[in-house]
């Protein structure tokens, strides 16, 4: 399995820790990810990280599809994708309508089409084979709107860049899961655990069959994320993970519209995931991050001694997933990851 690391992003200032970066990629780690909220964009950070590096690839996860413009985020990777020698992997994702409306002004629509006719878009862009023409449910290109001044032209971009350059899609739900199959390379499944193939297995299978053309797993990467931290105190390592939890689950979207609460549920955790929101929108967020069950967290990460670590990591290795972005700040972990891996030992890394 591959290895990835995440740099920290949801915070009051910018830190690209440079050395730990390079280190991970003298260990073997096949890739670096960023991400945006509503604060640090995703894509300079990996800018700077490219002048570096040498071999890590450099991935979003995510950047938010209603943040640009399909065609400015094809620009933006392919820069990066320039600059960097070719590493760029473009991981997109939806967010949710708080954010989308309140913070882009952009209508949610239909998130399906959206990202369908993003992911069109960026291809076209991404092969060159001509001027971009693409009339889609949520996109259009030329715009063709009512209020359009009917002077839009096709355009076909003046950098000659890669034209494979892979996309991959950050989907949680049943039909965005299946359209991920059919239309990108890539999945960033937000979540993933061991165990959740037995539910995403059917939906894969059927995005692949649309696409056709003896697409499988056999090309198609799903990279899942789990945080890891060498402690003996288990407890203690769960309860620092509960704020971020709590915060997605009871606040990351509207009341109605929450795909992190509605994962959870999925997952098997309904009465948790019911309570954790009602607490935290009533204002009650200690109790909301108490009200985070540790089993649901302990499921989902890597947390304990090496030995605790080496055995639960057999169940990773077996989950379906072809790489794994871990979350972690420790130097120890970083090594010990490597070795469970063998991204070390492929990497030929000297102690």
């Amino acid at each position: 399995m591959k290895l990835g690391i995440m740099v920290e992003w949801a915070g009051r200032h910018v830190d690209i820790p440079i050395p730990w970066i390079r280190r991970a990629e003298q260990l073997g780690y096949d890739s670096v990810w960023t991400a945006e909220a509503y604060g640090s964009d995703a894509i300079t950070p990996l800018a700077y990280i490219a002048a570096h590096t040498e071999r890590i690839r450099l991935g979003t996860a995510v950047i938010q599809a209603d943040a640009r413009t399909p065609a400015s985020t094809a620009m933006s990777i392919a820069t990066l994708d320039e600059i960097s020698g070719g590493r760029a992997v473009c991981g997109i994702g939806l967010s949710g309508p708080q954010i989308v409306e309140g913070w882009y002004g952009r209508p949610w629509g239909s998130p399906n089409h959206k990202l369908r006719d993003t992911v069109a878009i960026l291809r076209q862009i991404f092969r060159r084979e001509g001027p971009v023409s693409y009339q889609g449910r949520q996109i259009q290109l030329p715009y063709r709107g009512s209020d359009a001044s009917g002077m839009g032209k096709a355009l076909k971009s003046i950098l000659h860049m890669r034209s494979d350059i892979p996309i991959w899609l950050g989907t949680g739900g049943d039909r965005n899961v299946e359209l991920t199959a059919e239309v990108a390379d890539g999945w960033l499944p937000f979540g993933f655990r061991p165990g959740s193939m037995e539910h995403y297995r059917p939906l894969l299978e059927a995005g692949f069959a649309r696409a056709g053309a003896d697409k499988s797993f056999d090309d198609f990467e799903i990279q899942a994320g789990c945080g890891v931290t060498i402690t003996d105190d288990v407890k203690a390592a769960l309860d620092e993970q509960k704020p971020f939890t709590a915060l997605y689950v009871g606040g990351m979207g509207h009341e109605k519209v929450n795909f992190h609460k509605e994962r959870m549920k999925r997952e098997g955790w309904p009465e948790a995931a019911e309570r954790i929101q009602e607490l935290f929108l009533a204002g009650r967020r200690e109790e909301a991050i108490a009200a985070v069950p540790d089993d649901y967290l302990d499921a989902g990460g890597l947390i304990g001694p090496v030995e605790r670590i080496r055995e639960r990591w057999k169940a990773w290795e077996t989950s379906g997933a072809t790489g794994l972005t871990i979350r972690t700040r420790q130097d120890e972990a970083l090594e010990v990851m490597a070795d469970l891996s063998g991204a070390r030992d492929r990497s030929a890394c000297p102690d």
